[in-house]
């Protein structure tokens, strides 16, 4: 069985004392009404990183929202794996289509910063999707395929064995609009096939793909029912604890 994961993508929201409050809240209820077959992680900004791995609580996990594919050195500014994984942090955040877009992240950068993160010990989360326009030009099988093999199949077994895949269809993320089940576990079946032909059927079986496409409270339940869909890469809902947990929750037995 699959590793049924929900990883809450806090982006740039909150402030300090709001993001406290937020994984006590969290962490209280997990603490009180356990989820023992969920992987919960949240994804606090930078600053809050540290402090939140004292206060999260064991049933949470802590991952950052991004990486510098250096160990070190004079880019000021940034952030390296090795800081994050010293703070706490279990897994990065790369690939997400927003780093692609404001900040033309293509993936020969994501190759390098793939290796800085499994060197540090961290754990990605790599994102791929595409956009309305690819969907709409049916060219988003190949769009997908693409960022795969480019930004992802470059790792070897090993490496591969620690990545979770989220994909996102860039049209559905903080436009209202969502995939059908039908459409995301269409793309989550997909992306197992390109799994198993780069890596093994045995990768593939085991490999957890989240769906990152304004999943919420409300279609978190058919999403999750879906065979090839393990759970959520979660924006705007994982900044409302009770919606969050409602999402958590969604798994059907």
């Amino acid at each position: 069985m699959r590793r049924q994961i929900v990883a809450g993508n806090w982006k740039m929201n909150k402030t300090y004392p709001e993001a406290l409050a937020l994984v006590n809240e969290l962490a209280t209820d997990l603490q009180n009404n356990p989820v023992s077959n969920v992987e919960v992680i949240v994804a606090p900004p930078f600053p809050y990183l540290a402090a939140l791995s004292d206060k999260k609580g064991d049933a949470i996990q802590l991952s950052a929202q991004n990486c510098h594919q250096k160990d070190s050195g004079a880019f000021t500014g940034e952030v390296s794996a090795t800081m994050l994984a010293s703070v706490g942090c279990e897994y990065v955040i790369l690939g997400h289509s927003e780093r692609r877009q404001y900040f033309q992240e293509d993936s020969m950068l994501l190759e390098q910063k793939l290796k800085a993160a499994l060197a540090a010990g961290l754990k990605p989360i790599f994102c791929c999707g595409e956009s309305l326009e690819q969907r709409e030009q049916e060219i988003h099988f190949d769009f997908v395929a693409q960022q795969l093999k480019d930004g992802l199949f470059h790792l070897s077994n090993e490496e591969f064995d620690k990545v979770i895949i989220a994909y996102e269809p860039i049209w559905a993320i903080g436009t209202g609009r969502t995939a059908s089940s039908e459409q995301a576990q269409e793309m989550h079946e997909f992306i197992r096939e390109q799994v198993s032909r780069a890596y093994d059927a045995e990768a593939a079986l085991k490999t957890p793909i989240l769906y990152g496409g304004s999943c919420n409270a409300q279609n978190a339940k058919e999403l999750f029912a879906c065979k090839d869909v393990d759970g959520g890469l979660i924006g705007g809902a994982a900044l409302k604890s009770a919606d969050f947990l409602t999402i958590i929750r969604s798994f059907q037995q």
